[in-house]
């Protein structure tokens, strides 16, 4: 009986017709195999940019193309102060503006030097009944004769660009997230605590602040506010990013870069926005560290294509491509309008290559930056690598004594780096 009851369940399968497709399709993670492409790109034209003025060169954090020779030899090293060691860690990249090199070290001292090397002043910004503390943290931004300088004190700092005299200083109550940005007569500033400042360049004052979503998951050192036209973007540790109108910073639009890349990435935990917003024209491209980077409308917030990478650094638009650094040390070249990857170049991980999980020292890259038809970055372990931008070979190592500690600039055909032993060093 119970052998005929059986026989009655055991109906012919029937098969649906279609394609077959694996479960996980469609999730992260389960991208396709990439094949790197050795696409044909467009480039601008190289100009000889005189001055590298802000974080990536601009407010908008980008510069086109600047000039370069083909070959990078040392010109000079200069010391600038405190370098990196266990409890600091520089965080500004060098400036260039009318023939003065200006440079924060990582005990919140102001150095100017000439485009030759010879120191002009130097200044400290230390808080006073804070000499004994070690905070590092914050960024520059020079415009016309002021240089303006954030401090992990939670200060922003005026000060004269000739003699570093003290113009006026501004107390944000909080450690400074990364690099101020100068547009118009408004200095801004994302401070740690998830608020952003809009200060008057002459006289120091507030116009309007803005809070965002608080965080307890950040880096020591963050992102800062891009701006063009009639728009600032700010982008807040907690990964959330406000768009307002600069002049009373009434809100155009807001959103949330989240979301993490699958495995070896997955020991990132922060949801801070790592990586300058980067305006160029009608979009705007944000990253996080965790393994996002999104390309948004820049006047609607409307997003156009999210990619599953991270940004440990700004994205370098160029022709029809960004380059950028992932969260997981590669080089990438991604394609402007869908943000899928043409190809990448895996770059060192640690000092034994045991991947993320074994490691004694993770290697960290700074860049790229495109210059003299080549995209450049700065390494920690010790060299400048230079690759082609049409397939991501490598055609070329200049050695770094010390290894970087900053992004590379170009003006005047020179390009500036801060070494972690604390000098700036210039190649031509």
């Amino acid at each position: 009986m119970a052998l005929a009851l059986l026989g009655a369940c055991a109906e012919p399968d029937f098969i649906l017709p279609g394609e077959r497709l694996d479960l996980r399709d469609g999730m992260p993670g389960a991208e396709a195999v990439e094949t790197n492409e050795a696409r044909p790109i467009s480039l601008p034209a190289p100009v000889l940019n005189a001055d590298f003025a802000q974080r990536g060169g601009s407010a908008r954090h980008m510069i086109p193309h600047p000039a370069l020779g083909p070959t990078l030899t040392p010109v000079f090293a200069v010391d600038i102060g405190v370098g990196n060691n266990r409890r600091q860690r520089l965080t500004a990249e060098p400036l260039v503006l009318d023939g003065r090199v200006f440079t924060l070290d990582s005990g919140a001292g102001v150095q100017a030097q000439t485009t030759a090397g010879e120191v002009l002043w130097s200044r400290s910004l230390v808080i006073e009944g804070n000499r004994r503390a070690q905070i590092s943290g914050g960024g520059l931004a020079v415009s016309g004769d002021t240089l303006y300088a954030v401090t992990g004190y939670g200060t922003v700092t005026a000060m004269a660009v000739d003699t570093g005299t003290v113009r006026w200083t501004q107390d944000i109550d909080a450690p400074g997230s990364g690099a101020p940005t100068v547009f118009d007569d408004l200095v801004y500033v994302v401070g740690r605590d998830s608020r952003a400042w809009a200060i008057e360049t002459d006289d120091g004052r507030v116009r309007w602040q803005l809070q965002g979503t608080p965080s307890t998951t950040n880096f020591g050192s963050g992102a800062g506010v891009a701006a063009a036209g009639d728009v600032a973007i700010i982008p807040f540790p907690s990964g959330e990013v406000i768009a307002t109108f600069p002049d009373g910073g009434v809100r155009r639009w807001s959103t949330v870069i989240g979301g993490a890349r699958p495995g070896d990435a997955a020991v990132v935990a922060a949801s801070d926005i790592a990586a300058d917003p980067v305006i160029d024209g009608s979009r705007v491209y944000i990253g996080n560290m965790s393994g996002r980077i999104v390309a948004l409308q820049t006047n609607t917030g409307d997003r156009v294509w999210t990619a599953t990478e991270g940004a440990a650094g700004p994205v370098a638009p160029a022709g029809d491509s960004l380059f950028v650094i992932n969260d997981i040390n590669q080089l990438v070249r991604l394609d402007r309008n869908t943000g899928s990857a043409i190809w990448r170049v895996q770059l060192p991980l640690s000092e034994e290559g045991g991947g993320l999980t074994r490691r004694t020292t993770r290697f960290v890259h700074y860049g790229p930056i495109l210059a003299g038809g080549r995209l450049i970055v700065a390494s920690s372990d010790g060299l400048l690598r230079q690759f082609d931008p049409v397939s991501g070979a490598s055609v070329g190592d200049v050695a770094l004594p010390a290894g970087a500690a900053s992004s590379p600039v170009v003006a005047g055909g020179v390009l500036y780096v801060l070494t972690a032993d604390g000098k700036l060093m210039a190649f031509r």
